[in-house]
């Protein structure tokens, strides 16, 4: 599914194994995001939150990047 929207201009941004949270976590998350599996009633892990926000601060931080051209 990615390539279609790689035609139309879509920037990829993921998550890199430097993110210590993405090495550590049992229960979700990938170089392609954050996951969660709702099977349990327990929320998110203190890593799915991590990552949740490391993810949302690279995106902010590629626009930044991307507004200044």
């Amino acid at each position: 599914m990615m390539l279609p929207l790689m035609h139309h201009g879509m920037l990829l941004v993921g998550l890199p194994y430097t993110e210590t949270a993405l090495r550590e976590t049992t229960s979700g998350g990938t170089p392609y995001g954050p996951s969660h599996a709702a099977i349990e009633h327990n929320g998110l892990s203190a890593h799915e939150k991590t990552l949740c926000r490391a993810l949302g601060a690279r995106l902010a931080s590629t626009a930044l990047l991307l507004n200044k051209t």
